[in-house]
């Protein structure tokens, strides 16, 4: 698994598919990592060129404490990312959960690299409302004693009640990878924080802008309880697809659906 290092922070990625094919960058949610894009590229990433990184401070990569997580430094950090592997043509940018807050942000900043976006179950808007557990974590206190303290099997309710087609064993490994790493626990509880939904006035804006000219797909699991599907259709000039029978976790969940449709919309503006 490759690294690089980019404002201190050691990044690890995994680099899929065909060396000559369209690049494509998969920037994974909280509390996942870049795996949890396999299931869908092993369905489309044979003639692409798919790059997965683990983000600052999740998964195997590392980040300072100090590391800089608002939209202006995190669109700067994709924008080196994306160069330092790379990947220097435009790309098909694919983001779920926080991942959006890196992608999308850079994608408003640097619209001639993107070829086509593609956007899973986030509220990038500032009229988004934390829902309950993203409350009490981002309490100072309350929230370091209820990720240090929260047992595996509540963690696997709680998802697998929305979400049953994730496996207990995929939740296990996202679990002993993040709740029970106090160095990941503290970065998303500083992603929690530190990202407030006002902190999207303008950015939101712009990027609906960016969707007039950019081929855009959404696609909602409206199962999600993190984020209604209403928030689905408030992205401009996106193609928007609901699975009213999935969850958070939609590639994940359907990588099959999700894949087919990703296709259609690829060759119908190609």
């Amino acid at each position: 698994m490759p690294t690089v290092t980019i404002q201190s922070a050691q990044i690890h990625y995994k680099v899929t598919g065909s060396d000559s094919g369209e690049p494509a960058l998969f920037l994974h949610g909280v509390p996942d990592a870049g795996d949890m894009w396999d299931p869908l590229i092993a369905r489309i990433g044979g003639n692409l060129r798919a790059v997965a990184p683990d983000l600052p401070g999740l998964g195997q990569s590392t980040a300072p404490t100090d590391f800089d997580v608002s939209l202006n430094n995190l669109a700067n950090f994709t924008e080196e990312f994306r160069l330092a592997a790379g990947m220097n043509e435009p790309l098909h940018l694919f983001v779920t959960d926080f991942g959006g807050h890196p992608g999308l942000a850079w994608a408003v900043r640097h619209p001639e690299a993107v070829r086509s976006i593609t956007i899973f179950n986030i509220a990038f808007s500032s009229q988004y409302r934390w829902h309950i557990n993203a409350q009490l974590w981002r309490t100072p206190l309350i929230g370091e004693l209820a990720v240090s303290t929260m047992p595996f099997e509540m963690y696997r309710r709680v998802i697998q009640k929305t979400s049953p087609e994730l496996s207990t064993a995929y939740l296990r490994g996202v679990y002993n990878m993040s709740f029970a790493n106090p160095n990941v626990r503290r970065m998303i509880l500083r992603l929690y924080r530190e990202q407030d939904p006002r902190n999207f006035a303008g950015w939101e804006d712009q990027l609906k802008a960016l969707t007039a000219h950019v081929p855009t797909t959404v696609m909602w699991g409206d199962r999600d309880p993190f984020a209604a599907p209403h928030f689905a259709d408030r992205y401009g000039n996106a193609t928007v697809h609901h699975f009213p029978e999935y969850g958070h976790w939609l590639p994940l969940e359907a990588p099959d659906a999700v894949a087919e449709k990703w296709q259609m919309s690829v060759f119908a503006t190609a």
